[in-house]
């Protein structure tokens, strides 16, 4: 199973995450008070959500079950199952 948007910890994900949103929000807000410099930081939210709303999402689904699922499969057959059962 491929961890590629998980975070080390849940805390470090959910500032990543405040920080994405925050950015992206402050930069559409700002639009009208400081104009189209205020887009300059649409980009930086966006890398601190490592691409997309939807990439941080899935992100945060797998630093919650990291360590806790395990995939495993047998004769063409694939399973998820807890670990330890």
């Amino acid at each position: 199973m491929s961890t590629s948007f998980a975070s080390k910890s849940l805390p470090v994900h959910l500032a990543r995450g405040a920080i994405g949103f925050g950015l992206i929000a402050a930069s559409i807000a700002l639009a009208p008070v400081v104009g189209w410099a205020s887009l300059l930081a649409l980009p930086v939210g966006v890398l601190a959500l490592r691409g997309c709303p939807t990439c941080w999402a899935i992100g945060l689904v797998q630093t919650l079950s990291r360590g806790r699922l395990e995939r495993t499969c047998e004769d063409g057959q694939c399973r998820i199952s807890t670990r330890g059962s």
